[in-house]
């Protein structure tokens, strides 16, 4: 393969990572804490909204309240994690690329 062709391939390949990274800034996960807590995140793991339910406040347990916020917002941001990786893999051939995911 001749550097012309190389350089190509890199740009090439560079557009459609581009292209994905704008489509994961739209596309969206939820994380849930059972039924009490919702997280819902863009694939670039930016929370968009996190929904209470009105049942699980309670003034004198802060505590487990914070804990499913935790707990949501983990799993919402392990789910935009797979989402990347699975969008980003065909290009990146398997490859595990540093600053990618």
């Amino acid at each position: 393969m001749n550097p012309r062709q190389l350089q190509q391939m890199a740009q090439q390949m560079q557009r459609q990572m581009q292209k994905i990274q704008a489509e994961l800034a739209n596309e969206l996960v939820e994380g849930k804490a059972g039924s009490y807590v919702t997280v819902t995140m863009n694939g670039h793991r930016e929370i968009r909204s996190i929904t209470i339910a009105p049942d699980v406040v309670d003034p004198s347990d802060i505590e487990t309240l914070q804990d499913l916020i935790v707990a949501a917002i983990t799993d919402a941001s392990q789910k935009a994690q797979a989402l990347s990786e699975q969008r980003m893999g065909p290009l990146a051939g398997g490859m595990k690329l540093p600053g990618l995911f």
